[in-house]
């Protein structure tokens, strides 16, 4: 019999993936559009930022279940600075030493940082709701006792 506690961990699992995907579509599409007129490493950059804000929205709302915040919105980009930094390396060595075409690298780069960005998400959007509901943290500490 499966836990009712690994079901919902499985559904959020299940609701991160279909924003991944959901999110990895619309940013190709925009690294696509401005590659064709920028170096690939500017254009990977605009398109970058574009699914920060996207990324933001859905996991908040549909993955995790939290309130839409200026904290929290402030606070999400955190993951994504050092998913950027491992991306953007990760991206230089496959575009330059393996020779991957700088049209697919990204899709590659951003299945490699998925496990990242779920563990880092989860965390940045639990802090920041917990800080966001009054009583909340002082809740969820009796909880652990």
């Amino acid at each position: 019999m499966i836990s009712a506690s690994f079901k919902n961990k499985a559904r959020r699992w299940a609701r991160f993936l279909v924003g991944g995907f959901s999110n990895t579509a619309f940013t190709y599409l925009i690294y696509l559009g401005f590659s064709k007129v920028i170096h690939y490493q500017a254009a990977y950059f605009i398109a970058y930022c574009s699914g920060i804000i996207f990324s933001y929205w859905f996991n908040a709302t549909f993955v995790f279940k939290v309130r839409l915040s200026w904290k929290g919105v402030l606070s999400y980009p955190l993951v994504y600075v050092v998913q950027y930094g491992a991306s953007a390396l990760l991206l230089g060595l496959l575009v330059k030493s393996i020779h991957l075409s700088a049209t697919y690298a990204p899709l590659l780069v951003t299945a490699c940082m998925l496990p990242l960005t779920y563990v880092m998400s989860k965390i940045v959007l639990g802090t920041t709701n917990r800080l966001n509901k009054p009583g909340q943290a002082d809740a969820n500490a009796a909880k652990k006792t």
